[in-house]
This record gives C-alpha cells, sequence and structure tokens, in this order.
C-alpha cells in the first residue's frame, strides 16, 4: 500500500502512544504513525515504536474518523475481525498476531493493533512476479490447506457464532439478485445466472465458517508462501465450497492461465483441501460457487456505477469498475452456455463532415491524460489520469461498435421473443422480467445464442483484452453443456 502524505493528527499520536506503551511489552514510545491508502471504510497505519532494542514496527486498523458506527448488516465489525483473526491464527492459519483491541475508554475509536507483516498482496504480482516463481506452483495447495483449517474452526467454542450471521445459498443468492433488482438497469445475462443458481442449490452440507472474500489479492505471499489471510469483514457462516468457488473467480486469476488465483489448477487446490479436512471436495459445488462469484461481482460492479451516480464520492473510477459488469457476464456466460460467437470489425472513423471527428477528440483527451497528466502526477492521481483515459477508450469502441451492436441485439430479442415491432429497451425490460417471472425459461430457443453473442459484444466494447472474451472465442457448439433447464 502506497503512504499518504497527510499526518495523523497529533492527539491520535498522542492517544496511540498511551496505548502503546501501556499495552505492548517493551514500548517505549511511538516514534511514527504513518497513515497507508486504503478502503474509505477502514483505515490502516504502520506504527514504529521505540523499544529498549531499536524499533519495532506494528499495525493499527480502525474505523473511518475514529468513528464508531454500528456495522452493517452480515459485517462483523472491526471487534469482530480481531476475533476472527485470532481464532485463525490459532487454528494454524496464517495470521499477524492481534496484540490489543481498542476499547471506548482509549479515544481512538474502534480499532486493533496487530503485527506488521511483510509481503506481497497485489494479484497481478503474485501471479507474475519472478520473486515469487518458485513458490508459485504451491499456492494453490497452500490455498487449499489454508481454507481447510478456516473451515474447521468451531464457531460456538470461539463464540464467533455471536457476531456472524448465518448465510445459506438460497438466501445470498436472493440476497444479491435484490441489490441487483433495486437498480434500473436490465442485464438479462444476471437474470439468467441467477435463475441458473437457484435451479442448482447445493444439497446437503455442513455449514462452517466461511472468510467469504478469500482470494488472490487477499492473502499476503512472499517466498517461503502464505504469510497473512487478509481482510475478514465479509465473514459469515455457510457453505464452505463459497470459499473454494471464490478464488477460482476468473476476475481474481488476473490474467494468469490456472483457474486457482491465475497460479494453479482445481487438483491441487481439492488436494491440500482434502488433506488437512478430511473431507472430499465435490467439484460440482465449486463450479456453482464460481458461477456465483461472477454473478455476485457483476452486481457489485454495476453498485460502483449506482454510487457514481447517487452517492457521495463522484470519483471517476467507479462508472469505469461499473463497465466490468460485462467480464462478469462473460465469465457466465462461458461457464453456463458456452459456444461459437462474432465480433464485428469496428467501421472506420472516415466520415469528411466532422473535423475534427469524435474519434480525434476523445484521442487527443486519452492522450493527454495518458502524457502530461500521468508524466505531471504521482500516486492517486496518476492512478485515476489512467483510469480516466481507459474509460475514453471505451467511449471510443462505444462510437465505433455500439450503433451496430444495438442493431444487432434488437432484432436477437425480436426474434427471441417473436415481436416483431417492440423497441430495444422494450424488449430487453420484457426479457429481464420474463426471466425474473419464470414465464420466459432458461431453455427458451435462441436465449442462450443471443446473450452469448450480446454479452460478448458489449466486452469487446468494455475491455477487449479480458481473457473471458478470449476463452469465449475460442469456445465451440461442441464445448457447450446440456441446456440449462
Amino acid at each position: 500500500m502506497t503512504p499518504l502524505r497527510v499526518p495523523p493528527e497529533p492527539d491520535i499520536h498522542a492517544l496511540l502512544e498511551t496505548v502503546l506503551t501501556r499495552e505492548i511489552p517493551g514500548c517505549r514510545g511511538l516514534a511514527r504513525a504513518e497513515r497507508l491508502s486504503g478502503g474509505a471504510s477502514q483505515e490502516t497505519y504502520r506504527l514504529v515504536v521505540e523499544t529498549g532494542d531499536g524499533t519495532r514496527q506494528l499495525a493499527l486498523r480502525r474505523a473511518a474518523g475514529g468513528v464508531a458506527t454500528e456495522a452493517a448488516p452480515g459485517h462483523p465489525g472491526l471487534g469482530g475481525e480481531a476475533r476472527l483473526m485470532m481464532a485463525a491464527r490459532a487454528a494454524g492459519v496464517p495470521e499477524p498476531e492481534v496484540h490489543y483491541v481498542l476499547t471506548e475508554g482509549d479515544g481512538l475509536g474502534p480499532g486493533f493493533v496487530m503485527e506488521w507483516l511483510d509481503g506481497e498482496t497485489l494479484g497481478a504480482r503474485i501471479v507474475r512476479s519472478e520473486a515469487l516463481a518458485e513458490v508459485r506452483p504451491r499456492l494453490a495447495e497452500a490455498c487449499g490447506e489454508v481454507l481447510a483449517r478456516i473451515h474447521g474452526i468451531d464457531v460456538e467454542a470461539t463464540g464467533l457464532d455471536a457476531v456472524l450471521d448465518p448465510m445459506t445459498p438460497e438466501a445470498f443468492v436472493m440476497q444479491t439478485w435484490d441489490r441487483y433488482r433495486i437498480m434500473d438497469t436490465p442485464q438479462p445475462m444476471i437474470d439468467f445466472t441467477a435463475r441458473w443458481l437457484l435451479d442448482h442449490l447445493p444439497g446437503d452440507f455442513e455449514m462452517a465458517l466461511v472468510h467469504n472474500d478469500f482470494r488472490n489479492g487477499n492473502f499476503m505471499v512472499d517466498a517461503t508462501g502464505i504469510v497473512a489471510v487478509l481482510d475478514w469483514e465479509v465473514a459469515h457462516i455457510g457453505d464452505p465450497m463459497r470459499d473454494l468457488g471464490w478464488i477460482c473467480t476468473n476476475s481474481w486469476r488476473f490474467g494468469g492461465a490456472g483457474p486457482v488465483g491465475g497460479f494453479g489448477s482445481y487438483n491441487d487446490l481439492f488436494r491440500g483441501y482434502e488433506r488437512v479436512s478430511g473431507k472430499p471436495v465435490d467439484p460440482d459445488r465449486v463450479r456453482f460457487w464460481e458461477v456465483f462469484g461472477s454473478f455476485w461481482w457483476a452486481v457489485g460492479c454495476l453498485q460502483m456505477a449506482e454510487h457514481y451516480r447517487t452517492g457521495p464520492d463522484p470519483s471517476v473510477e467507479r462508472p469505469g469498475i461499473g463497465r466490468r459488469t460485462s467480464e462478469c457476464q462473460i465469465d457466465c456466460v462461458n461457464l453456463l452456455i458456452p459456444g461459437p460467437v462474432r465480433i464485428p470489425e469496428p467501421p472506420p472513423f472516415d466520415s469528411t463532415l466532422d473535423m475534427p471527428r469524435i474519434d480525434e477528440l476523445l484521442e487527443s483527451v486519452r492522450d493527454f491524460l495518458r502524457g502530461d497528466v500521468m508524466a505531471e502526477t504521482e500516486g492517486r492521481t496518476r492512478f485515476l489520469a489512467r483510469v480516466a483515459s481507459n474509460s475514453l477508450d471505451i467511449a471510443l469502441r462505444e462510437t465505433a461498435l455500439g450503433p451496430g451492436h444495438r442493431v444487432a441485439e434488437l432484432a436477437g430479442l425480436r426474434t427471441v421473443l417473436k415481436d416483431p415491432e417492440g423497441d430495444l429497451e422494450t424488449l430487453r425490460w420484457r426479457l429481464v422480467h420474463g426471466l425474473r417471472d419464470g414465464s420466459i425459461g432458461l431453455a427458451t430457443p435462441g436465449l442462450a445464442d443471443h446473450l452469448r453473442q450480446t454479452v460478448a459484444v458489449q466486452i469487446a466494447i468494455d475491455q477487449p483484452r479480458y481473457s473471458g472474451l478470449a476463452t469465449a472465442l475460442r469456445s465451440s457448439v461442441s464445448e457447450a453443456p446440456d441446456a440449462p433447464g
């Protein structure tokens, strides 16, 4: 994480020093508190404390601004996170040691002080870094071992059942589908996937502790292997195969070839899990949760765009993430209805009517952001300049491919719905409502072909280099599974 240039307030430094000298053995004072970039809901600090033997690093996680707020439904809160990490560490899961959980009397708000660990957390680097080349072939099996230890934690004996909510697979699907349905956007592949998930819910299984965000990028790796499991803020009690499916979701492979985090195989993951847990892995259940993972993140991306429209943070990053929903939707296509797709060649921008043309205007701003702005900025501003330039690339491809894409989508909808007169918006909503109420079945003639083609062209507009599009282009009719019922 990149250090921010804004130092913590003096009163925080003083309050922290009081806590640390009282609670950390050997601590004589706080030399430095450096806030690191991170999520808006929580703050992370690197603490450098003075001891009789020199200095020592610690980490602090606390609520944003030190303001205590009620934990959102399904979230254990910072106190619950600390308890989860301590229980996991006791069960042999690689975790930093939690030294102290803040109390109200400390004046710092909710949070906890823990051991500082060094390692790599960026998923793309874990997949590609030469420094991790030797350990990478062992990571998938190690992930299976770690997950087996997490799922083996007794939530009643540890008291975690008091801070975690139970979540059945059906409730999880419905919760996610409901989050999507309150947004004013018809995305037929999301509704198709929701229907498939409800038709293929896992059967008998034993509820267990679920990390719920165990993926490449949410654990720390060094040359020895996994050194810490991070981000317990959405843990719950549910089907443990959720965790195995999530780490296999294509969004978290970062372009790597291995289905497990981009670095490993299903067999390695399952072998590590089965050796530690003593329980066989059902690949069909893992596949269910892999489909769910793409479904869940497809909705999450749309929520980013919704937050841009309605929320307090109109960042240029949010609409860009919103367009990533098509990445997840093409992953659902590849898992559920693979088959042939056709990506049209974009027509040339050769009109003489406008000077400059729309593509020249967009390209000039994009190149300014990638050149001048990125060269003169750093940190988050430089990052957002790149995000903005990528959004302009999407706009360029939309300008080129969008009109033909909409014409083809309308023709497909009219064929599937047998309505030669309806307009695009009306028919897309009609398809969505039919999928939702069950009046349109998943095996409706022509539906799979229509969804596959429209989603493939949309991802060609939004992110043509995404690995899911390459997978779709390699698909053939012979690879397609039986039509979903």
